[in-house]
């Protein structure tokens, strides 16, 4: 069965925080939201609440990690519809803050593998489904943390945050949205930190042990902004929730 009229969205990481927030909104706006969650429990259990809320969801079991999850989850997709209007990568994986001179290759390497090779991933094995709608976005879920201009101003709080991980996985999942916007014109694709950059703050979730000082709603206004771009929307552009920041 296949879906031609209604907008459609699969957003990873989406079992909770900033990605269940995301189909929340999305998905009250009509759409058909697929809900990308490693865990399939806690999936069926995010997937049940919005759909009490009226919302059209799909439990997409999906670990950006796993080129097998992945590609099942394209079938599965497919399955309920000929085109992805909106991609939104939103899994994430924080680190353990390890100081750079204690950081090896393997710690780096298990967060890239969540952060950077796994937008890659799904990007990759959902292009032919993107290409297929009318009007194609890409959101790329990074942090103020992998912006040069914000993590070398001394006033900014991530400036005093040594770790190696995450911060440089963001850094790279910018460069790889850049590039691929480049490349692949008739797609949207952007990157959106959930935060206020000037203002130094950031959105409470599970991955800051919710000592953020924006709610989660407010953290998703930057993807809201970018999943919903008409097509003469930007290309190639990093927005907080007030607007562009700086790479």
């Amino acid at each position: 069965m296949t879906n031609t009229e209604r907008t459609t969205a699969l957003i990873t990481g989406a079992n909770k925080g900033l990605g269940r927030e995301a189909a929340r909104r999305l998905g009250a706006l009509g759409w058909k939201i697929f809900l990308g969650s490693r865990d399939e429990a806690r999936g069926q259990a995010a997937a049940a609440r919005l759909a009490e809320d009226g919302i059209d969801v799909i439990l997409i079991p999906l670990d950006v990690t796993s080129d097998a999850s992945v590609n099942e989850a394209t079938r599965l997709v497919r399955e309920h519809t000929d085109h992805l209007d909106v991609l939104v990568n939103n899994a994430g994986a924080p680190g353990n803050a390890v100081p750079p001179a204690d950081a090896t290759a393997g710690e780096i390497h298990a967060v890239y593998d969540t952060n950077v090779y796994g937008p890659v991933r799904v990007t990759h094995a959902f292009l032919p489904l993107l290409q297929a709608a009318e009007h194609p976005r890409v959101v790329m879920v990074s942090s103020g943390g992998g912006s040069f201009a914000v993590v070398t101003d001394p006033d900014q709080p991530v400036s005093k945050m040594h770790e190696l991980a995450y911060s440089s996985s963001k850094a790279a999942l910018n460069m790889i949205t850049v590039r691929y916007a480049q490349a692949l014109p008739h797609i949207k694709f952007n990157v959106a930190t959930p935060g206020e950059t000037a203002n130094h703050k950031f959105a409470a979730t599970d991955m800051n042990r919710h000592t953020g000082l924006l709610t989660v709603t407010e953290g998703t206004d930057s993807i809201v902004r970018l999943a919903t771009l008409g097509p003469d929307g930007p290309t190639g552009v990093f927005v907080d929730r007030l607007g562009p920041i700086a790479w």
